[in-house]
């Protein structure tokens, strides 16, 4: 099992300095304790995850002060940008980073995000995987026809070279016909269990590796990596304590969270029509059920039995999202417990092997 780092919840909306000390403290952590990448996000027009509107502007101030671990847009939606502009930024960054970066695409989630875009939020879909295409064959040194000004076609080729020859591709994964459609590209798969059970991932994983092998794809070497709100501590009940009121305030700024577990626990709840004090009370429910079996908030001891799940249901990575306590200090004395938790999964491993 691999382990990174992921960016997801930075507050945007105040002014402060060393607004990116967790990003930029975590990823030289990371760097140095043989973590395999890094996340960023793409968020608009909401305080919470702010911090995050472009990816490869972050991905390129990492670079400066990291050298090992890759450099991954967590995601890029496809449909907000013209795919020579994609191309191109992310060229500069593979040559800052000396060839480390990688792309996850989305189609998009929030209607709101698509004021930035000239594509049709129903068309979201088809525009993404278009986009994809476009782009890789940019990065590859081809010339693509693009509309200019006029709306006349002309051959464009996108500078500066990147140093890959062939950009790792993700795609972020929730339907089942997503999954399908990564394992056709030959792409790799970023997840989460914000919507539905690792059940039921474990099924679309399968009908990943299957589109793979039926298109000429390893099914093995197809990567899913899976994204879990992290925070290891020493002791279970500790860590239950310290993340409670952070991780609740965080899902409070995120309710539709609520309403996808609630549907996974069969409930049926209408948020619009509750009190803050009910509100708080879902909250409250909501922590404990996402302690049990969807993230990584505990000790070595409780996260491993996650660990064994992930990889019995075809998990190759965890992406371990950390910035979702605004607590610094506090996320970056957690990080060496979540080495600890990597090595022992890694000696796991080996002894199996052996």
């Amino acid at each position: 099992m691999e382990f990174s780092l992921f960016y997801f919840s930075g507050d945007g909306s105040t002014v402060q300095p060393d607004t990116y000390r967790l990003m930029i403290e975590s990823a030289q952590f990371a760097d140095q304790h043989g973590f395999s990448a890094l996340w960023m996000p793409e968020r608009h027009f909401h305080p919470f995850g702010g911090l995050y509107p472009n990816p490869s502007v972050t991905g390129a101030a990492l670079a400066m002060v990291t050298h090992h671990l890759q450099l991954r847009a967590g995601s890029v939606v496809m449909p907000l940008h013209n795919p020579a502009r994609v191309a191109e930024e992310w060229a500069v960054v593979d040559n800052l980073s000396n060839g480390r970066v990688a792309i996850a695409f989305a189609s998009g989630w929030t209607m709101d995000d698509f004021v930035l875009s000239t594509e049709p939020y129903g068309d979201r879909k088809a525009a993404m995987w278009r986009g994809i295409q476009t782009v890789q064959r940019l990065w590859r040194g081809e010339s693509v026809e693009l509309n200019e000004a006029s709306g006349q076609r002309i051959p464009v080729k996108t500078f500066p070279r990147p140093l890959q020859s062939e950009f790792p591709t993700w795609i972020v994964c929730q339907s089942p016909n997503t999954y399908i459609e990564a394992g056709k590209l030959g792409a790799n798969v970023l997840t989460s269990l914000l919507s539905g059970t690792l059940e039921e991932v474990a099924k679309h994983i399968s009908l990943y590796r299957q589109a793979r092998r039926e298109h000429g794809h390893d099914p093995q070497q197809g990567k899913v990596a899976m994204m879990l709100h992290t925070f290891v501590g020493e002791d279970f009940e500790t860590v239950k304590e310290q993340v409670r009121e952070p991780f609740c305030n965080y899902l409070k700024t995120h309710l539709d969270l609520l309403e996808h577990l609630a549907k996974g626990l069969n409930l049926k709840i209408d948020l619009k029509s509750l009190s803050n004090a009910d509100i708080d009370s879902l909250l409250a429910f909501a922590y404990e059920g996402w302690l049990k079996g969807r993230t990584l908030i505990g000790s070595q001891a409780t996260c491993l039995p996650m660990i064994d799940r992930l990889q019995q249901a075809g998990v190759d990575e965890v992406a371990c999202l950390i910035d979702f306590d605004p607590n610094i200090d506090a996320v970056m004395a957690a990080l060496p417990h979540l080495h600890a938790l990597k090595e022992t999964c890694n000696r796991k491993t080996v002894a199996v092997m052996g």
